[in-house]
């Protein structure tokens, strides 16, 4: 067997492993601060179908399911509905007060968010983070010359006498740009976007050192392909465009040290969480897509993927050596597992999570009104709204799991 192949397969069952894990310590989230409580818990298995083996400790049956795909913590009277022994009924969960059963109830969301952190951190002081905010700051300077063709973008190579404007200024590796011609920039694309469009001496402002140094650079027009949707879907040769040069290189990842990781993931954890966040209100706009990819169309790579899709992403990239991104990739996965499950819809932990704070707030409108406080939230109330977001949401990971066979998101070559 190839070998390349080899690690694809490893890089598929290791992605697929650390999901596996992650919502095995999501369940374990929910036992530790209930047990930490005082709540009885009856069960903590991983893995759902017959059961390979289990042991009691203490109150407590641990197991391992034969299929190990997610997994399950019981905890006694989860609601005023269900039902408990006699021995149980003064360690129920539904006892207790509120702001503990919230703790209890959001805490496997905190355990993929802490997964996402630790894991964010580990990248932090073994690869570097991406800069995936665009920080217009400089990694590498190089001369700029005339690439029209696919190879000599392939093949840029200096040669002697070839101009190097950015170095020919001053500029270093390590300074942020932020401004050209008189215009502030706030990211990389600024920056590409007002250098494109001028030509010869250019006034440019960096940060260096904490200090804005003002530079005066010579931009040189190049000849570059221009690529557009139009000319790929019509099978034409891209019109050869000029455009303004200097010879630099964006920072694509960031180094830290073990200490000066800690607010660097921080940072990257709020940047992740806003994405994230982002990529779950359009959610529902990108499912037409998903169709599509499934019928022959074109797979958008920002469209949703299954765990099959992301497992095969991960893949791909250990075959490719391309590990920050399998890491990035599965904290990626556990903040929005995290946020996901805390929306506050049944059966997931924030729809409980919701129905609790719902009776807290009832109960004190109808204190103050001088009536006895209600009684729980009957859930078989809410049954047929609970089938109906649990069709939609198995009607969602099947189109996902569909369209991420028949036509996966690839990385790019």
């Amino acid at each position: 067997m190839d070998s390349s192949l080899l690690v694809y397969i490893f890089g598929v069952v290791l992605f697929a492993l650390g999901i596996c894990v992650s919502i095995a310590l999501h369940e374990a989230g929910h036992m530790m601060t209930a047990k930490w409580f005082g709540m009885k818990v009856r069960r903590y298995f991983i893995g759902f179908g017959p059961t390979l083996f289990s042991f009691r400790r203490g109150q407590t049956e641990y197991g391992l399911k034969a299929v190990p795909l997610g997994g399950f913590c019981d905890i006694a009277g989860m609601t005023a509905l269900d039902e408990v022994t006699p021995e149980e009924s003064p360690k129920a969960m539904w006892r207790y007060p509120v702001w503990k059963r919230t703790v209890v109830l959001a805490a496997g969301s905190f355990t993929h968010f802490i997964i996402g952190f630790v894991v964010l951190y580990l990248l932090a002081v073994s690869m570097g983070l991406p800069n995936i905010d665009g920080r217009a700051q400089i990694e590498s300077l190089s001369c700029v010359k005339d690439a029209t063709t696919e190879q000599q973008l392939r093949n840029y190579q200096c040669d002697p006498g070839d101009p190097t404007p950015a170095a020919e200024a001053g500029m270093r590796p390590g300074d942020v740009i932020t401004a050209v011609g008189g215009a502030d920039v706030s990211d990389w694309n600024d920056v590409r976007r007002e250098i494109r469009q001028s030509s010869g001496q250019t006034p440019i402002e960096v940060r260096r050192d904490g200090e804005t140094v003002r530079l005066t650079v010579d931009v040189v027009q190049a000849k570059r392909p221009e690529i557009t949707q139009q000319a790929l879907e019509q099978g034409k040769d891209p019109r050869i465009v000029s455009i303004g040069m200097i010879g630099i290189g964006v920072q694509s990842q960031f180094e830290y040290g073990a200490l000066d990781a800690l607010p660097a993931s921080t940072a990257f954890t709020g940047e992740m969480f806003a994405n994230t966040w982002s990529a779950l209100l359009q959610f529902p706009e990108r499912i037409p897509k998903v169709v599509e990819a499934i019928f022959g169309g074109e797979r958008d790579p920002n469209t949703p993927v299954s765990v099959v899709g992301a497992s095969r992403i991960g893949g791909e990239a250990a075959e490719r050596g391309l590990w920050e991104l399998f890491l990035l990739m599965l904290a990626a996965l556990n903040f929005f597992v995290g946020i996901f499950n805390l929306l506050p819809l049944l059966p997931l932990d924030g729809g409980h999570i919701a129905v609790t704070w719902y009776e807290k707030v009832r109960d004190a409108i109808r204190r103050l009104m001088g009536k006895a406080a209600g009684g729980p939230v009957d859930y078989t109330k809410l049954s047929a709204v609970t089938m109906v977001f649990v069709i939609i949401g198995g009607a969602v990971v099947l189109l996902t799991v569909t369209a991420d066979i028949v036509n996966p998101i690839r990385l790019p070559e």
